[in-house]
């Protein structure tokens, strides 16, 4: 009986991490910024209206479970979609929820380095 229950949490504790790192709406949100690829903080916190700081709280999550991995060029971070899988496990949710999938945000112009040299290049 011991060893059934040790093999049940060895096959459920990764699930149980990778459910909590989804439950809070705010790293739902920044995992659909995401959609369309790899973004800075400032596009993303100009996009979803939450300060960079809160941001940094919610991406240091989906990083340590895996979900996001980051990119440093010079002060600017910029963060992806680690593991793509993610999305058909929120897109099922919603599915079996009755709710639309969202769409990639459009691209927002912030001060990044990124931004700067495509409006300079426009």
């Amino acid at each position: 009986m011991e060893t059934e229950t040790i093999a049940l949490q060895t096959t459920t504790e990764p699930l149980t991490r990778l459910f909590k790192a989804l439950m809070h709406p705010a790293r739902i949100a920044i995992l659909d910024a995401l959609r369309g690829g790899e973004q800075c903080v400032c596009h993303l916190e100009a996009h979803l209206g939450y300060r960079q700081a809160y941001l940094s709280q919610q991406l240091a999550v989906l990083r340590e479970a895996g979900l996001v991995a980051d990119n440093r060029d010079g002060w600017n971070v910029y963060y992806r979609v680690a593991e793509p899988g993610v999305f058909d496990l929120l897109d099922s949710a919603r599915a079996m929820l009755h709710l639309p999938t969202p769409s990639v945000p459009p691209c927002v112009e912030c001060p990044c380095p990124r931004c700067d040299s495509r409006s300079a290049n426009a």
